[in-house]
């Protein structure tokens, strides 16, 4: 083993948009920092997923400087000004969704560009980025955390530092490295899946949905060639069941005509809905950011910028108790982030139920079928 020839304040776990937006903010600052990501860079800039930001993130990133990040090809305001085409039974309606009560606009800004010029950003500031890296951590009650890794080569090097940012994901080693009996988890099962594809055709218009007997479908811009589509199907259904001639002709049913352009499916994945809240946040100086303390059902496109809200308090909090030798806002971390995670999962599981509700009677029953039913044309009938 070699140890590093410094011990930065922060080591942060994972680089994706969390991970770097910490990374970035705490630069912004000077407060030194280790990114380390389990994955290579080609990998990591890659790797297609979400792909909205509200309002307040666009203007986060301004606030720090960082507004060039965002590499926004359209905004919510673009898509609003015409409303969301809503096939609902086949019948085209147009409801305006994008209006979350911020002054400024969100937008469609594609995660892998996103993460790119993170990357870019950070490394061009002197930022120390290290990828292909296996990771442990010990001590994580103490005042000095270490963190162990083993590169590409296999040498491992160990890091003391004196907070670690666990924004490795749901699946990551931050929130798994934390003691039995430690957190308590707080989760809601839809009971339903999406099949998420990503295609390569464009999509015009930039979003667009389906309620229907058969179920939800939506396909969402990823960039001016590539599409997100998405299918509502049972938890029990396999990616064999769903080879590509059949999406596009269940693409169309729910939209009540046939998709006018096809193209390539390059990726394919059956995503259970649920949304999951960890609490506390923290433990010792381990801090949970991002998916790796919440996820939040696809539905309400807030992911991104939900993880983006926790890492701006984490590096605020963090820079204060460099520069004050004050604790109290890392001491706050958890509860500031927990009630603004609960207020989003309120608009997020309401608008998830409604869009799924008020198609596929199957899995909620009729009655609830007409209350969404009813919601859904209060919400087409009333911008949001």
């Amino acid at each position: 083993m070699r140890n590093s020839d410094k011990n930065p304040v922060v080591v942060v776990i994972g680089a994706g948009v969390a991970g770097l937006s910490v990374g970035n903010f705490l630069l912004c600052n000077g407060i030194e920092c280790v990114v380390l990501e389990k994955y290579s860079r080609e990998h990591v800039e890659r790797r297609q997923r979400a792909g909205s930001l509200d309002g307040s993130a666009v203007r986060m990133f301004r606030d720090w400087g960082l507004g060039d990040v965002v590499d926004a090809r359209l905004s919510h305001a673009d898509v609003e000004s015409e409303g969301v085409p809503l096939h609902v039974d086949g019948e085209t309606r147009m409801w305006k969704p994008m209006d979350d009560g911020d002054d400024d606009p969100g937008v469609f800004c594609p995660q892998q560009v996103l993460v790119r010029n993170l990357i870019e950003v950070f490394l061009r500031a002197g930022g120390d980025l290290r990828f292909d890296a296996d990771v442990s951590l010990d001590d994580l009650d103490s005042a000095q955390p270490r963190v162990r890794y083993r590169d590409a080569s296999g040498a491992t090097t160990e890091l003391s530092c004196d907070f670690v940012a666990g924004c490795d994901g749901y699946r990551g080693i931050s929130r798994a490295s934390i003691p039995d009996g430690v957190l308590n988890c707080h989760s809601h099962e839809h009971g339903y899946a999406w099949l998420a594809m990503l295609a390569e055709v464009p999509a015009e218009p930039a979003a667009a949905m389906a309620v229907h007997s058969r179920g939800f479908a939506a396909q969402i811009t990823r960039g001016p060639t590539t599409s997100r589509l998405y299918l509502q199907c049972p938890l029990s259904d396999t990616l064999d069941q769903w080879p590509d001639e059949r999406i596009w002709a269940e693409l169309g049913a729910r939209f009540g005509e046939p998709v006018a352009v096809t193209g390539p499916i390059t990726d394919k994945q059956l995503v259970p809905l649920r949304s999951v809240v960890y609490s506390p946040m923290r433990f010792g100086r381990l801090y949970l950011i991002g998916d790796a303390a919440h996820l939040v059902s696809p539905m309400s496109a807030k992911g991104m910028s939900l993880a983006l809200f926790d890492a701006e308090v984490f590096a605020r909090a963090v820079t204060h108790f460099v520069r004050q030798g004050d604790s109290s806002q890392l001491d706050g971390y958890s509860d500031t982030c927990l009630r603004h995670t609960w207020d989003e999962q309120i608009h997020a599981v309401w608008i998830t139920n409604v869009m799924h509700d008020a198609g596929d009677s199957r899995h909620a029953g009729e009655f609830r079928k007409q209350l969404a039913r009813a919601e859904l044309e209060r919400m087409i009938a009333t911008p949001a």
